[in-house]
């Protein structure tokens, strides 16, 4: 806990100073039972004031040691919570609200400013940002993790949005800016969405696809894929129909599940898997019935996704094939592939061995794009452990940047177990914040599982 001023210091008449409920460097918000206040240092309230965010009557100063301090008094009625706090629920009303105050601060700073930093100001229908994040984060984002309790997701991922809440799909396409009349059928009960326009609300563009520290897999997804759904006529008058099918191949852990299933989230749309311990079957016929269901079935819910996993497992070699097997469910992907693309069937494969797939499914036509999927760089970890560390509590002063050399070169799932590890160790010490120490400890749990030596003794690795 960061105490700015002596413990009963009057902050302003009728409130002394105490513990913070929420901090960070540059602000604090203190809690009591008639309102809530918020404190920030001079070099901030600069910031607000330049970004004309701030009008007199919202603030007063008060002074300490010769240093100017600002001072913002919220009501209990109204929110003053951080954008990274979230409630754990909120209803329709309270939604809107927090939409329309994303508005009005976009009035005056611009999209380069992340809000997810800032702090919800509601009695003024503001978001106050902290400027501290260097990666930014969009707004429907910001919107998706306010209104979900702090799930990462866009609010443009309707369908998700609506699972993980109560809000009403009205309220839903009027946070989104659809511009939708609803309609009701009495018949029927349905709501029935037109846009005023005559689009479609299905065929709303999609935002830019984010991936944390994987900057070429973000862009190749972005060009080839997103561009394509989001100026599908621009594009089939020149030729180009829906995405072409993809292979991602690295490593085991390298994060090709993991980009796969950030873009299935961002995309929204069904998804559908095949993958050996599903599908396959000693049954003559068997294996290649299970899969025509599969693209059978996406095409019926397209636009959907269709992932294959290790997919060396069916398109391996037909010249290595050791039965006909092999040969009959190689003939059925060949012959379902294209056909899944013309219906929007957006195919993903992934694989560790590409030098196992029959040369055949590797032309173009089929997968238009092989794309390698290697163990992250140092730079992609530092911001994979930058992002983990804005979901959770911790210190300001981690090494970032060592720890990054530290587990470079190691799989995804490592860094994933060393943020989660360094959390419980922090915890499990009592502490509030993950720390430099918890991290280091967690450091050593990572490099410690190498060095164990194969025993025929149970017991944890």
């Amino acid at each position: 806990m960061n105490l700015w001023f002596p413990i009963e210091y009057e902050v302003t008449k009728g409130y002394k100073y105490k513990k913070p409920k929420f901090e960070s460097d540059s602000w604090q918000i203190l809690e009591y039972k008639n309102c809530n206040l918020l404190l920030a240092n001079l070099e901030l309230y600069s910031k607000w004031l330049d970004d004309n965010l701030l009008e007199n009557y919202m603030y007063e100063f008060f002074s300490f040691n010769n240093k100017d301090y600002l001072l913002i008094i919220s009501d209990k009625e109204n929110l003053l919570r951080p954008i990274e706090k979230p409630l754990n629920h909120i209803n329709d009303n309270d939604a809107i609200s927090f939409s329309l105050s994303i508005d009005k601060t976009r009035e005056e700073i611009d999209s380069t400013v992340s809000l997810h930093d800032g702090v919800f100001l509601e009695k003024y229908s503001l978001i106050l940002p902290s400027y501290l994040i260097s990666e930014q984060v969009s707004d429907d984002y910001v919107l998706g993790n306010w209104v979900t309790g702090g799930v990462n997701v866009s609010t443009y991922s309707r369908r998700r949005i609506l699972q993980l809440t109560t809000l009403k799909e009205e309220t839903l396409i009027k946070i989104t800016k659809k511009d939708a009349k609803v309609i009701r059928d009495d018949k029927s009960e349905n709501i029935i969405y037109k846009k005023d326009d005559g689009i479609n609300l299905d065929s709303e563009k999609l935002g830019i696809f984010t991936l944390s520290g994987r900057p070429e897999l973000e862009s190749f997804f972005n060009e080839y894929i997103v561009e394509i759904i989001n100026n599908q006529a621009r594009y089939n008058a020149l030729g180009i129909g829906f995405p072409s099918a993809v292979i991602l191949y690295g490593p085991p852990g390298s994060g090709k599940t993991y980009a796969v299933e950030q873009l299935i989230n961002f995309l929204d749309w069904p998804s559908y898997r095949i993958e050996a311990s599903s599908v396959a079957s000693p049954y003559i016929h068997e294996t290649s019935k299970k899969v025509a269901e599969i693209f059978d079935t996406a095409m019926q819910n397209s636009p959907s996704v269709l992932v294959i996993d290790e997919m060396e497992a069916f398109l391996s070699d037909r010249d290595n094939a050791t039965s006909q097997h092999n040969i009959e469910e190689m003939a059925e992907f060949l012959r379902r592939i294209p056909e899944a693309t013309e219906n929007e069937v957006l195919i993903i494969a992934m694989t560790n061995k590409l030098d196992m797939i029959d040369p055949a499914i590797l032309r173009r036509g089929r997968f238009d794009h092989i794309i390698n999927v290697d163990y992250a760089s140092t730079l992609e970890i530092e911001s994979m452990i930058h992002n983990s560390l804005l979901k959770i509590a911790s210190k300001d002063d981690i090494d970032i940047n060592f720890f990054a050399k530290e587990l470079s070169g190691r799989p995804l799932s490592d860094v994933a177990f060393f943020i989660k590890e360094g959390a419980r160790l922090a915890a499990r010490s009592a502490k509030d914040k993950l720390n430099n120490e918890s991290l280091n400890q967690a450091l050593e749990s990572v490099k410690n599982r190498e060095q164990v030596k194969k025993s025929n003794r149970v017991g944890f690795i």
